[in-house]
């Protein structure tokens, strides 16, 4: 489906916006307006919009020995998930400097799981909840050598706690909607590659 949206941000109006919070991340409040599908124009809405910089998340798989490497920390968004706040997830990390989405990647992978990727592909971009934020993700696989990867990580100027866990490829898709994996990067990242190795395999 290539079909392109009728609007554009052109049919957008807005006519006022503020910064109610500024600390670690920013929320601005709208007031707006915006085209409608059956004509004309919407009444004004106030929207708050939940400000982040770029993200990057790298899945980190060896396919010589078929290993997933995933990275578990404590998350408050989770606090009352069943499973606990310490979610399974990829390595990740904020763009906040002028590197490029693949540095970010290659810096987060050595602080978080002190692994070095021999190539890098690229997954695809999202936007996690355009409803509410204006976050977007950039998500690669990382091709590593999993067979020594393991311990604890983190930078300590930022309290980062992290555990790297490495899965044989086959216990991850097994187990992939058992409510593990409860985060939209690690599932997006896990479908790719799960994919991507059915091809490898027919081959």
């Amino acid at each position: 489906m290539t079909k392109k949206t009728e609007f554009s941000r052109e049919d957008v109006e807005i006519s006022s916006e503020e910064t109610v919070y500024d600390g670690f991340f920013k929320v601005r409040h709208y007031q707006l307006r915006h085209k409608l599908f059956a004509g004309g124009w919407s009444n004004e809405l106030s929207r708050e919009l939940f400000v982040r910089h770029e993200a990057v998340g790298v899945l980190l798989y060896d396919p010589e020995r078929d290993l997933i490497g995933l990275v578990e920390q404590f998350r408050i968004g989770a606090l009352e998930e069943p499973n606990g706040p310490w979610c399974l997830e990829v390595v990740a990390g904020i763009i906040d400097t002028n590197e490029s989405p693949e540095q970010v990647a290659i810096r987060e992978l050595k602080e978080e799981a002190n692994a070095r990727a021999e190539r890098m592909e690229y997954i695809c971009q999202y936007l996690p909840s355009p409803g509410g934020t204006n976050e977007r993700l950039h998500l690669y696989c990382g091709y590593c050598d999993l067979s020594q990867v393991a311990g604890v990580h983190g930078l300590d100027s930022e309290d980062e706690d992290i555990k790297v866990h490495v899965f044989p490829a086959a216990e991850v898709f097994d187990q992939l909607y058992s409510g593990r994996f409860n985060n939209a990067a690690t599932l997006i990242s896990l479908q790719w590659l799960q994919q991507r190795r059915q091809e490898w395999l027919s081959q």
